[in-house]
């Protein structure tokens, strides 16, 4: 998608070259730790997820593209996620998350939370009670951590 428009458009700086996957994957790292982890306050980390994706959208653009583009994972993002299904599950067994929902499943499910709005159907966007943009993205800020606190609850 983004090499079809022949060039980054509005994505990170730091994204590298978009043909090389290693240095869009180093660039994916670095995005995801602008935010710290926060096992213990998963509504919180979903909700400073979704402030970077709204300060930086090309952010969104860039995981859109690695998943269109590199169906199979690479080292260094594997590594970027393996501590946080770890950390969730140390979160589990403190009793701070639910454990209803495998650490894998939950941290997927964030995710897709997160980006939810972004990936929205026009259509069903339309259907939004009408106010302006910055207020409907609170709504769903608010909604989303709403929806995290209730997956990942004890």
């Amino acid at each position: 998608m983004v090499v079809a428009h022949g060039g980054k458009g509005d994505l990170p700086a730091d994204a590298g070259d978009l043909d090389d996957p290693p240095a869009v994957g180093k660039a994916l790292v670095s995005l995801a730790d602008t935010v710290p982890f926060t096992p213990d306050d998963l509504p919180g980390y979903a909700g400073a997820l979704f402030d970077l994706r709204q300060q930086r959208p090309g952010v969104l653009r860039l995981t859109a593209w690695a998943l269109l583009e590199r169906p199979e994972p690479i080292p260094v993002e594997v590594d970027a996620y393996r501590p946080k299904p770890q950390a969730i599950s140390a979160a589990q067994a403190r009793g701070k998350v639910g454990t209803h929902i495998e650490p894998v499943d939950l941290m997927a499910a964030l995710l897709g939370l997160v980006t939810a709005w972004a990936n929205a159907s026009p259509a069903l966007k339309s259907l939004a009670p009408r106010t302006p943009a910055s207020d409907r993205q609170q709504t769903f800020r608010t909604a989303m951590m709403t929806a995290v606190r209730a997956v990942s609850a004890p």
